[in-house]
């Protein structure tokens, strides 16, 4: 399958012009008017991917503990030296502020928070957190909850065009365990795929009460190896980050890095508008 920049929904284009008109927000540090091509990068816990706009197969480098951010750019840049791109799209395993990482991630190397990727780089750079990356890509109207089954458990909802972020691992289920422990990598292995899959099957159903949402989009390795499905719980293609990364440059509330050492714009704080979503 064939993913570009062209394959936004005009209603979330739509709903960002809105929102900017109302809020004032300054004009990003790359005008997307200029960017033609996308590099979008999902970060995972054992592999990284990437993929750019007018590219049918994305390449792969394996992560783990000794993947620091300077090799993973140099790892991606020597495989995808033959492409041409004009932006970067970060999807991360951690926490996102205005700068870009905000927290270390859990299985990978040190070093990623404060590191100046659009200087490594050479090219603005936009991130996003990975699990709301590749809910960006999965969503296709109404309220939708993305939960990741990977080396953890990734969640972000999104309703009417607007992308909350989760930490829906972080749940305590007692016992000093959390829920990202029990659905993750470790936890299929430590109580096996039956017991794991009866855990997930009532995760899904009550987070969809919970959250009263229109569908649940899985995504993750481990999203695969459920072999029933509840009701308005669909899987998710393995594409769907890069669709979210391409998706992601035509979000201005999503900060750019820039590559030639500017401050980036201080973001507002004005109170929108309520509105009940």
């Amino acid at each position: 399958m064939l993913i570009t920049s062209s394959q936004v929904d005009t209603s979330m284009q739509t709903a960002a012009k809105a929102r900017d008109a109302k809020r004032g927000k300054p004009k990003p540090a790359a005008d997307r008017e200029t960017v033609k091509s996308i590099l979008a990068i999902d970060i995972g816990g054992t592999s990284i991917k990437a993929l750019a706009s007018g590219h049918h197969t994305p390449i792969k480098i394996a992560s783990g503990k000794r993947m620091t951010p300077a090799r993973m750019v140099e790892a991606i840049l020597e495989k995808t030296a033959e492409w041409s791109f004009d932006a970067v799209s970060i999807g991360y395993p951690g926490l996102v502020g205005a700068q870009g990482p905000h927290s270390e991630p859990l299985n990978l190397g040190p070093g990623w928070v404060g590191f100046d990727f659009a200087a490594a780089f050479g090219r603005p750079v936009k991130f996003l957190n990975d699990a709301a990356m590749q809910a960006l890509g999965s969503y296709g109207g109404g309220r939708m909850l993305f939960l990741g089954l990977g080396t953890g458990l990734g969640s972000t909802l999104i309703t009417d065009n607007v992308i909350v972020p989760l930490e829906l691992g972080e749940l305590s289920l007692g016992d000093d365990d959390k829920l990202g422990l029990v659905v993750g990598r470790d936890g299929l292995k430590r109580i096996g795929k039956n017991p794991w899959r009866k855990v997930v099957r009532a995760m899904l159903e009550s987070f969809a009460r919970a959250f009263v949402v229109d569908y649940i989009v899985l995504g993750g390795g481990n999203a695969k190896l459920l072999k029933e499905l509840p009701s308005g719980v669909r899987l998710g293609h393995n594409l769907t980050a890069f669709r979210g990364g391409f998706r992601l440059w035509n979000l201005d509330d999503v900060q750019t890095l820039s590559p030639h050492g500017e401050e980036a714009p201080v973001e507002s704080h004005r109170t929108p508008d309520w509105r009940v979503v």
